[in-house]
Parts: C-alpha cells; structure tokens; sequence
C-alpha cells in the first residue's frame, strides 16, 4: 500500500510560492531581462489578478496598469496647472514691475521721484504701507521730509543688507516711518544703491509694511524685491550729492 501524502488528509501538498532559493527579486530580475516571457505565456498574463487600490475585488494586469496610468495622467494635471497658476502669477508681477519702471522713467522731476516710488508700490502691488528716506543727497533735497529721520544706526543696517530684509515687524527703527506702524505685522525692508546690489554704499532705505504676519516670511523668494530695489535705487540716484 503506498504512503499517504501528507497535509492534514486533504490530499493536496501545501504550495510553496517559489522554489527553495529563489526569491522575489530573482523573478522580477528574470521577467525584466526576458520581454517576450509573455508574448510566449500570454495565457498567463491574462490570467494574472491583481487587488484593486480601490476595492477589495479583484482585476487584472492589464486593469491595474489602466488604473495606474489613470492616476498618473490625474498627478500630472495637477502639475500642469500648478504650473500654469504659477506662470500667471509670475506674468501679473512682471506686468507690475514694467509699470513700475514706466513711472519712474516717465517722471522728469527729480525731487518728485520719492512720492512717485511709494504710491506706485502701493497701487501697483498692494502694499498697504510703504516708507522711504534717503541721505547723502544733493542741495535742496537733504531738507525734503524724505531725506529726515534716518539714524546713523538705520544707515549702517541698510549697508550691511546683500538682500531685503523679510520677517516680521520687531520694532524696527525704521517701522516707524510708516503712517501706521502699530498694524504692521511683516515688513520688508530694501537697500537703496545707485548701481548693482553689492555690500556697503546705500544711500537709502525702503520700507514695505503689511498687517499679514505671513506677506513678508523669513523663507520668502526675493528675487522681485530686489529688482525693485534696484529700480528704484537706480533712479533715486538722481538726488544724491555729486562726489
């Protein structure tokens, strides 16, 4: 009489998933090194099922792959409209920067220039507040209300700034130029040079307020302020005292 097989009197071995000394990576590395397995085993593939990330039945390979695409295609609209959101965003502020330099280009006074940069900043980029001084300036304008005001301790802060400053409003000296300070909550705060942003040689401080404690962040790009700054410094560099 032969030896009953084992596995509990059901007739049937216990499956083994792979062979002893084969593991999952071995098959995966096997399929991708053998495209046409199956072409040859097409019988196969379609018979292989797969859990649906959606439901607990069950679908097929080609399913499954459907259902990933899907998902993808869905992430890279996302994307894309991000990106598009983005790209506005970007156009509206080059837009704002372009009549911003019209304005100042278009103003042949030079003493007027200080009240044309800060109502332009305001109503081209919505800035509640904004505040300048200059000094080291020519003649009648060392006496004008814009050139008052700025401490030595100011100007040595202004000439240590490679970049605006951005965060929020600690009582700076300088907040208090604004016509509000006390509802200021962020503040930015740009050198004015008459050439490139370098260390040193500001002549002038630009001051940015906001009740948003969020609108000027530590974390901030600030790669318009700085445009900005230049702008206006480039043409507040008529004012200065020649020498």
């Amino acid at each position: 009489m032969s030896k009953p097989e084992s596995g509990g009197g059901t007739g049937k071995a216990a499956a083994s998933p792979l062979p002893v000394g084969v593991g999952e990576a071995d098959v995966a590395a096997y399929l991708a090194a053998t495209p046409g397995f199956f072409e040859r085993q097409a019988e196969l593939l379609a018979a292989v099922r797969l859990t649906s990330p959606h439901g607990q039945r069950a679908v097929s390979l080609q399913e499954r792959q459907m259902e990933m695409l899907r998902e993808r295609i869905r992430g890279l609209e996302l994307k894309i409209v991000e990106m598009i959101r983005a790209g506005q965003e970007n156009m509206a502020l080059v837009d704002r920067l372009h009549r911003f330099t019209r304005a100042l280009m278009r103003t042949g006074d030079a003493a007027a220039l200080p009240e044309v940069v800060v109502a332009t900043l305001k109503h081209e980029f919505l800035i509640p507040q904004v505040a300048l001084r200059l000094w080291s300036l020519a003649g009648d304008h060392a006496e004008a209300a814009y050139a008052r005001g700025a401490s030595d301790d100011v100007k040595t802060f202004a000439g240590s700034l490679t970049l605006p400053y951005c965060g929020v409003n600690a009582g700076f000296e300088a907040a208090g130029w604004l016509d509000d300070a006390a509802t200021v909550a962020s503040l930015a705060m740009i050198p004015l040079r008459p050439g490139p942003q370098v260390e040193g040689g500001a002549f002038g401080l630009l001051v940015l307020g906001s009740p948003d404690p969020t609108r000027y962040s530590a974390d901030m790009g600030t790669e318009f302020l700085v445009r900005i700054g230049d702008l206006a410094g480039a043409a507040l560099a008529r004012l200065r005292a020649v020498g």
